[in-house]
């Protein structure tokens, strides 16, 4: 029996589309994960051209060097894009194989779960960079996160980071991972919920951590000459 695979139709509808999955052939899954692929990329290009995370290009503009600023620029959006397609690839298909390969899923099962979080993380950062764009400005931590909250009574960048990394769409995620787990594998549901929790805790640990390298005083001391890490 075929089936195809309607992505917002299945969206509200987790339970019919796992029931699908066990007992029929899921039809244009690939065609979904492109379209995802491609408006995560849009996203990513949309944010990096209006002007997000690009305010260490402005003393080049300021100086009037016009040529090395346009440079500058595609050579962020380049490297913007290739991390995007990075960022995508490893939420779908390195996801998907971590999950299908330790936890014995599915393979269909886990990119079919994984295209659903994807999604979920590519519409949180449309909604920022929405937000950001009618509003005229941006700031580091995300409003969907405990990032805003936690920055108003700590003073560590790293707790800031940290929290900033737990949103409401982290809820929405795990929620799904847990719902597909379950269906699919035989551990215990609350060994299944706990391992998740602790999953993206650690992985908010990590992001944290790497959100504390002076990226910008680095490139800045290489365009300069100098050695950044002094």
């Amino acid at each position: 029996m075929i089936s195809d695979f309607r992505f917002w139709h299945f969206f509200p509808r987790q339970g019919q589309l796992i029931h699908n999955i066990q007992h029929t052939e899921m039809r244009n899954v690939n065609k979904r994960i492109a379209c995802i692929i491609a408006i995560g990329l849009l996203v990513f290009a949309l944010s990096e051209i209006w002007g997000m995370n690009t305010e260490s290009l402005t003393p080049l503009l300021a100086a009037g060097m016009w040529d090395a600023y346009t440079l500058a620029r595609w050579t962020s959006l380049a490297g913007t894009l290739l991390w995007a397609g990075f960022y995508l690839a490893f939420h779908l298909y390195g996801a998907a194989f971590l999950f299908s390969k330790i936890l014995r899923m599915p393979w269909r099962s886990a990119i079919i779960m994984q295209t659903y979080v994807t999604a979920l993380l590519v519409i949180e950062k449309g909604l920022i960079f929405l937000l950001f764009a009618l509003t005229g400005f941006t700031m580091s931590v995300s409003i969907f996160s405990f990032g805003p909250i936690a920055s108003t009574f700590l003073d560590n960048d790293f707790l800031i980071y940290f929290f900033n990394q737990l949103t409401l769409f982290t809820s929405l995620v795990i929620a799904i991972q847990y719902r597909f787990i379950r269906s699919f594998t035989k551990i215990n549901p609350k060994l299944v919920l706990f391992g998740l929790i602790m999953l993206h805790i650690i992985a908010a640990l990590i992001v944290a951590s790497f959100s504390l390298i002076p990226v910008d005083d680095m490139l800045s001391g290489f365009m300069e000459g100098g050695n950044p890490f002094e």
